[in-house]
């Protein structure tokens, strides 16, 4: 496994994400379903089309972890990627780094809120397109609805191409 430089805000207190944004005054529905381990079972759970759930990816490069953030019906296009982060490969974070990232998150249902953990953030343009997002919550049976717009001024991610359609 490579030497990977880490930081985490959230590694001493359990990351609560609806606190997060309760503490921010921000509007949010948060919904309770059976359990839902792809983006586009979250998408049926919540009755939403699959673009508006947003799922996280989390990448490693040039000695650091960082975050992409895309819609459920769209796949992670590597060389966009690496484009995006300047840098010259990429390589998927797997499922021990992830544990060790997001403790206190089930594995697959990371939040995504990459400036929490200190990592660089990309969000795909078009998760922009619609009004609002859906994103899991820590847990694989909880999912967040709110506005892209308040998602975007708390994660402050940058924007760039970093998908292809299947």
């Amino acid at each position: 496994m490579p030497n990977i430089k880490r930081r985490c805000k959230a590694k001493e207190i359990t990351m609560d994400i609806q606190k997060f944004l309760i503490e921010r005054n921000v509007p949010f529905t948060s919904h309770v379903h059976p359990p839902a381990y792809t983006s586009q079972e979250i998408a049926a759970c919540e009755h939403v089309s699959g673009k508006m759930v947003a799922k996280t990816v989390v990448v490693r490069h040039d000695g650091h972890y960082a975050m992409c953030v895309l819609p459920a019906d769209a796949m992670l296009d590597m060389k966009r990627t690496a484009r995006a982060f300047g840098a010259e490969t990429i390589e998927l974070a797997d499922e021990m780094e992830m544990a060790g990232l997001f403790p206190e998150e089930e594995i697959g249902a990371e939040p995504p809120f990459g400036n929490l953990y200190d990592m660089q953030t990309v969000v795909d343009c078009h998760l922009a397109e619609d009004d609002e997002i859906v994103f899991q919550a820590g847990s694989h049976r909880r999912a967040i609805r709110m506005r892209y717009e308040d998602y975007a001024k708390l994660a402050q991610p940058r924007m760039d191409s970093i998908t292809t359609r299947p």
